[in-house]
């Protein structure tokens, strides 16, 4: 998208933007790989269509605004959160809806990086339609809002968060009688805090350790859900250990695992409900775990919560994989300050966000630079 100089986004049309942001985010999480987009159809400040993304194969959000906006439409400025698509994949593009629909003026929040579907920007300017970018404050939370999408566009693999609980002295396993110490390492409160986490996300990843020892679900509980759906469960399994009877298994999991891994079991994984793939390995044998995320691409998912344990933890960092770092300390258990227990420490990492859940702290931090490499992608 070229960017406009002028004219300028006034305060009413800033409002709008707000509201079609908001629009937005209602539907997160329910529109993969697809961007979840809000627009709003006004004349001046009154808003006369709104609307936002649907699920996949179903209509975009400009065509959903247009729709409730009928008539009214002619003449009017549509705001949209993403610049709206010039391509024919499973729906029509969303630029000759509002060059049909008659609207003068088109004020977009952020350019579309999709190789793919860009060019709306330019294909309405062609049209003799006005089209303005907003200001860059809306940039910044529409980039935060479809931080998956444009991971998938940009690298070709998911948004990556990694959730680790520790004690405040950094161990990984939470104090208590014998060599696995007791279940949880933090409160009621954080553990809370991870469901919400997990109620955000397309997918819950995991290694096969974590399965074997603990048999998780990875659902999403006592947080309600809304219009998304559960996160699917994923778990990297070189060697295939995962049991039929696992909970993520009647889930229907997605285990990513070596060609030549678990044939015995691969029957019975499937007819319990998983879904085995074979995924490249790396110069050690083992699942590669970039090859693993682009996999999860072609799957439609876009955001993935990783909760392993120490091992797969260090491995996803040290390729370079994890996009945010959660980390739940539990301040009660050891002494000091806390200490981080893996290698994000480096100057690459910043600090976004500390807080409080119960008695338990939440550090998360982002990389400082996260190069992109644009890809092809189906949008």
């Amino acid at each position: 998208m070229t960017a406009a100089t002028t004219p300028t986004v006034d305060a009413t049309e800033r409002a709008h933007l707000a509201r079609a942001l908001a629009l937005a985010t209602s539907v997160r999480g329910t529109t993969s790989p697809n961007p979840a987009v809000g627009c709003v159809i006004a004349r001046g400040d009154r808003i006369v269509g709104e609307g936002a993304t649907r699920p996949p194969g179903s209509a975009h959000a400009e065509v959903v605004a247009l729709g409730a906006a009928g008539e009214q439409a002619r003449g009017a400025t549509a705001h949209i959160t993403l610049e709206p698509c010039a391509h024919h994949g499973r729906t029509p593009p969303c630029t000759d809806a509002l060059l049909a629909a008659g609207v003068t003026r088109v004020v977009i929040a952020h350019p579309d990086p999709n190789p793919t579907a860009s060019g709306g920007a330019d294909a309405l300017r062609a049209a003799g339609i006005e089209v303005v970018l907003g200001p860059e404050v809306f940039r910044a939370a529409v980039a935060d809002e479809l931080a998956g999408f444009l991971s998938l566009v940009g690298r070709g693999r998911p948004h990556v968060t990694l959730k680790l609980a520790q004690t405040v002295d950094g161990s990984l396993v939470a104090p208590g009688d014998g060599p696995g110490g007791g279940r949880w390492i933090t409160g009621p409160a954080a553990r809370r805090a991870v469901h919400r986490w997990r109620a955000s996300v397309d997918a819950v990843l995991v290694g096969s350790g974590t399965v074997v020892s603990d048999d998780p679900g990875l659902d999403v509980r006592d947080v309600p859900l809304g219009r998304r759906q559960q996160p699917r469960p994923v778990v990297l399994d070189g060697r295939l250990r995962t049991p039929p009877t696992a909970k993520v298994v009647a889930r229907g999991a997605l285990l990513l695992t070596r060609a030549d891994a678990g044939r015995s079991v691969r029957a019975a994984l499937t007819e319990a409900g998983a879904q085995v793939i074979d995924v490249p390995t790396g110069v050690d044998g083992k699942v590669d775990p970039a090859a693993a995320l682009r996999v999860l691409a072609v799957h439609g998912i876009a955001t993935v919560l990783a909760e392993p344990g120490a091992k797969l933890a260090h491995t996803l960092l040290g390729a370079g994989l994890v996009d945010r770092l959660v980390r739940h300390v539990a301040l009660g258990t050891g002494a000091g300050p806390p200490r981080p227990v893996l290698d994000e420490d480096a100057d690459g990492w910043r600090t976004v966000r500390v807080g409080g859940a119960g008695a338990d702290l939440i550090w998360e931090r982002v990389p400082v630079t996260r190069p992109a490499v644009p890809t092809e992608r189906q949008a």
